[in-house]
């Protein structure tokens, strides 16, 4: 039948590509695609009819198709490329092979390329293997030798009961002190930034700056006030102080006479 057809078969083992028996279902699972679509669709633009059995991959097409295939699956297989990707790869071939005047040309500028991602895995803590000793451990102290090196294992009962209560008290004060704090620590009022510092320090430099040159301008004010004032007066009592001295010489120069 196949030579009839002068049609090629290949039979790619993909079984002895990778040792894990998980990753190779996987991956397997991989190339056929949900309800076998990617491969469905890799048969129709290789043009070769393809069966995944086992560890076996059959193909039977053209000499050209069937590199194509063994390329896909072996990429597939051993996590080179995903088969989507070579799926776009040969649509784009197909649409660039329409075109007469590419037909000589590289067309490795128009395909795309894609780079692998390595996702980052969980790395699995390894425990330190401490040096061999042939000796066991020592053996923790227990209660009895905890109490005698305290000296509490030759107390009495009524003086256990009463340190035991002295410690349960320390605590409870420890605790009532934190929670204080706590509560403190919420009237505590915030520090102002140095903005608004530096505002109210101008704003009350000009105000004192004016209420200086007020209280300038009304002692001035004041002090001609009573300037004015001492002027008036004085010239009146001086006009005043002429006429009398002038009455005493007329009445001095009457008695003389």
């Amino acid at each position: 039948m196949v030579a009839s057809f002068q049609l090629q078969c290949d039979i790619i083992k993909i079984g002895n590509l990778i040792r894990n028996k998980e990753r190779f279902v996987k991956r397997r699972e991989r190339l056929l695609g949900p309800n076998l679509s990617t491969l469905k669709a890799i048969e129709i633009l290789t043009g070769c009819y393809i069966l995944v059995q086992g560890n076996t991959v059959a193909a039977m097409g053209s000499f050209k198709g069937l590199k194509q295939v063994r390329r896909v699956v072996e990429d597939c297989i051993k996590n080179v490329l995903h088969p989507v990707y070579h799926i776009k790869i040969l649509l784009m071939k197909r649409e660039l092979a329409k075109n007469p005047a590419l037909a000589n040309e590289n067309w490795d500028r128009f395909l795309p390329k894609f780079k692998k991602k390595n996702v980052q895995q969980k790395k699995v803590k390894t425990k330190e293997k401490k040096p061999y000793t042939p000796f066991p451990p020592p053996q923790p102290p227990s209660q009895m030798d905890l109490q005698l090196e305290s000296g509490e294992y030759f107390l009495s009962e009524k003086k256990k009961s009463e340190r035991k209560w002295r410690e349960k008290m320390e605590k409870q004060a420890e605790k009532i002190a934190e929670k204080k704090k706590k509560r403190e620590a919420a009237f505590v009022p915030p520090k102002e930034n140095n903005a608004t510092n530096e505002v109210g320090s101008s704003n009350a430099n000009e105000n004192s700056e004016v209420a200086a040159m007020a209280k300038s301008l009304k002692r001035k004010a004041k002090e001609f006030r009573n300037n004015q004032a001492d002027g008036d007066v004085r010239a009146e009592s001086y006009i005043a102080n002429a006429d009398q001295a002038r009455a005493k010489k007329k009445k001095l120069s009457s008695k003389s006479d």
